[in-house]
C-alpha cells in the first residue's frame, strides 16, 4: 500500500496529546495528501496534572478543548473522545467493542496505535500503562474483531456498522520500527500541533528541542538535516 491509496486513517491513542507526540507529524502528511484522518482518544488525560488547586473534571474540559484544536492544526477531519478514566485504561472487551465501533464505522485503509510490548524505553523512561492497553486493545480490534462478523454482532444489527478489514497497521513508539517516514515537511504542523497542548507543556522550547532531536535521521547529511517518525508496519492478508 502507498500514500496514493492510503484514502482512510483511524489513529487509536490514549492520551489527547499522543496523537501529536507520537506521529502527529505523519498524520498531518496523510491529511495533506488527501486522507480522511480521524482520531480516537481512549481517556480524556483528567489526571495529567502536578497543579494541587486543578480537579479532574476541569482538566477534562481543558485537555478536550486543547486536543480539537491540535487535530484540526494536523489536518484531522474528526476527533473522538471515548472518555475512559485516565490511568486506569485495561485492554478489555468493553475497550475493544468501542474500538471496533470506530474501525467499522471509519472503514480505515491504515490503522496507527501504539507499541503494546514496550515497557520502558532503554534508561529514559517507563511507558505509560494506558499506552500498552490502547495498543493491545486496538491490535485485537483490527484483527480479528473488527474483520468477523459474529464478533459484537450488534453493532450490525443496531448500528448498521458492517466488518471491515483493515489491510495495514502502524504502530507507533515502538522500539522495533520497519518503516521510517520521511516528514521534514510536516514537522513545523507538529510542533503547531504540540502548542495548543499548553496544559502538559511546562516548556515550549525545550519540548521542541527534545522533539525535533529525537525525530532527527542519522543517515541525513549533516548541511541537510531531514526528519522522520518511525514505525512498526504490520500488513494484514
Amino acid at each position: 500500500m502507498t500514500d496514493a491509496t492510503v484514502k482512510r486513517v483511524l489513529g487509536v491513542f490514549a492520551h489527547p496529546d499522543d496523537s501529536g507526540f507520537f506521529c502527529g507529524a505523519s498524520l498531518a502528511r496523510w491529511a495533506a495528501l488527501g486522507a480522511h484522518v480521524v482520531i480516537v482518544v481512549a481517556t480524556s488525560g483528567g489526571k495529567g496534572s502536578a497543579d494541587p488547586t486543578m480537579t479532574s473534571d476541569k482538566l477534562t474540559v481543558i485537555r478536550e478543548a486543547e486536543e480539537r484544536k491540535a487535530v484540526a492544526e494536523l489536518g484531522a477531519a474528526e476527533v473522538v473522545f471515548l472518555r475512559q478514566t485516565d490511568g486506569e485504561l485495561e485492554p478489555n472487551l468493553a475497550l475493544r467493542r468501542e474500538i471496533t465501533r470506530q474501525i467499522r464505522r471509519v472503514k480505515p485503509d491504515l490503522v496507527v496505535s501504539l507499541d503494546p510490548t514496550v515497557y520502558w524505553w532503554g534508561n529514559g523512561g517507563i511507558n505509560h500503562p494506558d499506552h500498552r492497553a490502547i495498543g493491545e486493545a486496538t491490535l485485537a480490534a483490527v484483527f480479528p474483531t473488527a474483520r468477523d462478523r459474529l464478533n459484537f454482532p450488534e453493532l450490525e444489527l443496531d448500528e448498521g456498522l458492517d466488518v471491515h478489514k483493515t489491510p495495514l497497521v502502524y504502530i507507533s513508539g515502538t522500539a522495533e520500527p520497519n518503516v521510517m517516514v520521511d516528514v521534514t515537511d510536516y514537522l513545523p504542523v507538529k510542533l503547531a500541533a504540540l502548542k495548543h497542548h499548553a496544559s502538559q507543556i511546562a516548556d515550549y522550547d525545550a519540548m521542541v528541542e527534545r522533539v525535533t532531536s529525537r525525530m532527527l535521521d542519522p543517515n541525513a547529511p549533516l548541511d541537510q538535516p531531514r526528519y522522520i517518525e518511525r514505525f512498526r508496519a504490520i500488513t494484514i492478508g
